[in-house]
């Protein structure tokens, strides 16, 4: 059971993840079915002794298996370009927070508030207490609010990373000398983790990210605190 569980998507947070799911579902759906009729289509030649010697050709069939599929990929491509849009899209933000990747570790800058500024680095092992996660924490986490429009501009100092939160349906390049930006609105409270997912040199896999959820009132006396 265990092992079956990691084969699945992790819970959603936002509704761009909702959306990939549902796709992802709506392909393995015309997949199982695609997978169903051939299985059966070669048991049955496998099974029938029946051979006709004078059947060059049949127009009709060569139509069908033409038609069929060129009406499945219409099926996956409508549903695909959709959801493309989607991700790409920038609503009206309430915020807007700057992400800049090192080697290893993020930097990130509120920008609608002034000097609320801090780097985030991986929790070291020695300092880990029971209630944290080896690998994933971090000793600044990132605050946000949820039902909240986030907008998030991400960037890199020297080599490119990958700012990756896979519950968000989130995962954008942090390239040098270029500022990609990304949208998306967390639906419920909780810590969300992800990590740099470009190979960006030797500490490439211990530069974590983690977002806390919490209500806008309890974000703004954080923020309050904080300045």
């Amino acid at each position: 059971m265990a092992t079956w569980a990691y084969l699945n998507f992790q819970d959603s947070a936002s509704p761009l993840m909702e959306q990939l799911i549902f796709f992802h579902d709506h392909i393995m759906l015309i997949i199982i079915l695609i997978l169903t009729f051939v299985g059966y289509t070669l048991l049955t030649l496998f099974s029938n002794f029946f051979i006709n010697r004078f059947m060059l050709q049949n127009q009709t069939i060569e139509v069908i298996w033409t038609t069929i599929p060129a009406i499945i990929l219409i099926f996956i491509a409508l549903p695909s370009l959709r959801l493309l849009y989607l991700l790409d899209e920038i609503n009206n933000p309430s915020i807007t927070l700057k992400t800049m990747g090192h080697q290893w570790y993020w930097t990130y800058e509120y920008s609608d508030f002034l000097h609320l500024e801090f780097d985030s680095y991986m929790t070291p092992y020695n300092d880990l207490d029971l209630s944290s996660f080896r690998l994933l924490d971090v000793d600044n986490r990132t605050i946000l609010p949820f039902n909240t429009q986030i907008r998030m501009l991400i960037s890199a100092t020297d080599v490119i990373h990958s700012w990756t939160i896979p519950s968000l349906g989130i995962k954008a390049d942090a390239v040098p000398g270029r500022l990609n930006q990304v949208s998306f609105l967390i639906n419920r409270p909780g810590l969300f983790f992800g990590q740099c997912s470009e190979i960006c040199g030797a500490n490439h896999s211990f530069m974590p990210i983690v977002i806390e959820s919490i209500s806008t009132n309890s974000f703004l006396n954080w923020v309050s605190s904080s300045i």
